[in-house]
This record gives structure tokens, sequence and C-alpha cells, in this order.
């Protein structure tokens, strides 16, 4: 028996999670620290013995009820990154800013939360592609969403001069940049929607998809494939499958392309450091990472 002071149980919650490799990364990691860590997906489509969907609103009530039943910490994913933020006792100063959680913490009976996926591209973005300044001049990204909202604060933090945010919701592609554009003054945000792609396509230097399109469950790409070149870099926050149509597309016309393993990487590392204090060995992670691809 472990008692709650000397184990950890985790949840994830998020819609079509089920195949997530983040709960294996985890408990690989603590197994290695010699923690007792137990992970479990919180399917929002298909919660408990009944498997019965709940709305993303409904999030909140999932946190809820898995804190009574002895849950300690979370990872939080699409769509409820945003949703979650309301049901939170205090957030970090720099998610607060992204206005997204990804993880969240409960310390001394209080929920915490903090956002990983910021610096977890941060470290993909710089491990995977090493982004000169011209690269950074000016980048498109695909989504205004919980992801979104960490991609662009990254892409910002690290000197992009002119960010093109596309959104199907204009409104929300507007909040966004307007947000943006008061934390990185110096730069240029805007917000724009699908179609105006073919007119801004030709002027960035790198693309990011931060949408939910390409994944498992929402399968397709998130734009016309003919705007993409050889002479873009191309990321992608999804995993799962690394090799999305966008990342495939590009690849095969010889540009660089930045899976999002690394992300997923990265900010699992920092989130169980969040979560334990301790930091696990992100080339240990990585090698387990890829062995789960493969399986």
């Amino acid at each position: 028996m472990s008692r709650v002071g000397e184990s950890y149980l985790v949840g994830l919650i998020g819609s079509g999670i089920s195949r997530s490799l983040t709960p294996p990364m985890h408990e690989r990691a603590a197994d290695l620290l010699g923690l007792r860590y137990l992970y479990r997906p919180l399917d929002i489509d298909s919660l408990g013995p009944n498997h019965s969907a709940y709305a993303a609103e409904e999030c909140g009530e999932i946190l809820e009820h898995a804190l009574e039943l002895g849950f300690n910490a979370f990872n939080v994913t699409h769509p409820c990154k945003q949703l979650i933020m309301q049901h939170l006792d205090s957030i970090s100063a720099s998610a607060a800013q992204m206005g997204a959680v990804n993880t969240v913490v409960l310390r001394e009976g209080k929920t915490v939360g903090y956002n990983t996926d910021y610096s977890g591209f941060v470290t993909a973005l710089q491990e995977g592609l090493a982004p000169s300044p011209e690269d950074l001049e000016a980048v498109v990204q695909l989504g205004a969403g919980g992801a979104g909202s960490a991609t662009s604060y990254a892409l910002l933090s690290q000197g992009t001069r002119q960010l093109f945010i596309s959104d199907l919701s204009l409104t929300k592609a507007e909040e966004m940049a307007h947000h943006l554009q008061t934390l990185f003054p110096a730069s240029e945000v805007n917000a724009i929607t699908p179609e105006n792609l073919p007119e801004i396509m030709p002027l960035a230097r790198g693309l990011v998809n931060a949408s939910p399109i390409g994944m498992h469950h929402h399968p397709g790409s998130p734009l016309d494939l003919n705007l993409l070149r050889a002479d873009l870099w191309v990321a992608d926050v999804i995993y799962l499958p690394q090799e999305t149509p966008l990342i495939a597309h590009a690849r095969s016309l010889g540009a660089r392309v930045l899976p999002g393993g690394l992300m997923a990487v990265g900010q699992a590392v920092d989130a169980f450091e969040l979560i334990t204090g301790h930091r696990p060995d992100i080339k240990a992670m990585t090698t387990h990472f890829l062995s789960l691809l493969e399986g």
C-alpha cells in the first residue's frame, strides 16, 4: 500500500486521449527515479464504466470529482486548456499571460495551473530546427486555441517579428492577436482567416499548425497543401501521428519540418518536474517516446 504522501496519482483531461503517449512517458520516468506513480487518462468522450461523454465545458466538474478521489496532479489537453482556468485556485504568471493551462498541480490543498506547452515548444524549436533570425521574420500560425496560445507566445519570445494567426473564428484570432500585441509591442501580430492564407503564405518563412486537424481523430490537413513551399519550415504540435499530412507533404517538398514529438517530450519533462520536484532525463524520455511510437 502507498499513502497519499508517498505516491502520485495523475490524470490527463481532454478529448480523444485514449492513445496518448503522455501516461507511459510519465510512468517510465517515475520508474527510473524509483517513484510510485500512476497516470490515468480521463477522456471526456468516454469516461467511466458506462463510457459516458462529457461536454468540454464540464471539465471543471471532472477535475473536482478527480480531486475528491485523490488525484493530486493533472495534464490538460484539447479542448480544455482554456476552459479549465476558471476552476483553479491560482495560475502561474506565464500561463495567465498565455491564457491556457496544460498542467495542474495540487499544492497545500489548492490547485495551481501552469503551461509547459510553451517551454516544450521552445525546446523543440531550438533543438529540432535551430531557426535563424531570418527564419522568424514572418510566421503563420494555424489555430487560436489552447495550444496556439503557447506556440504563439513561444514564437514571439524567440524573436518572431511578424506573426499571422489564422483561425476559423476570426473573433478568437483577433482576441489572441490583440492580447499578444500588448505583450510583445516590438512585434506585429495579425489575425486572419483561412480565406486569407493564399495571399499571406507567400510572405511567411515558417508555418506552425497549432490546430487539432491532423490528429488521429481529427484527420486531414489544416490548410491547402499547395500553399507549402520547399523554402518554408513547417512545425506541427500533433504527435499522433508524427507524420501528419501537413508534415508528410512539407517533407516531400524538401522543406525543414518539426513534427510534434519533440514538443511532447519537452512539455512532459517540464510537467513531470512540476508534479514531482524531480527532473527526468530528457534523452531517456525521448528514447522511450520513440520506442512507443514504433510500437
